[in-house]
């Protein structure tokens, strides 16, 4: 499946958070990109945090929403 350039983009902006994610024994990964709504899949540690929806919320989205405006929403896909 082909990526278009915002997809590119938010994937671009998902592996320089990863890192971060990952040293807290956590891992984030890029699953689609759906009506101005970017779904991540959480994993590891930050499946189970107290602390997912404001590392999702305050961390991640900001962040790709800030780069990305056309992006609404961030949202984790748990399953």
């Amino acid at each position: 499946m082909e990526r278009n350039d915002v997809e590119l983009k938010i994937i671009s902006i998902i592996d320089r958070i990863k890192p971060f994610i990952i040293s807290d024994g956590g891992n984030i990964e890029f699953v689609k990109y759906v009506d101005n709504i970017v779904y991540v899949k959480l994993d590891g540690a930050c499946k189970d945090c107290v602390f997912i929806d404001t590392t999702l919320k305050d961390g991640i989205e900001e962040i790709i929403i800030s780069e990305i405006p056309e992006v609404k929403e961030v949202k984790n896909i748990d399953e």
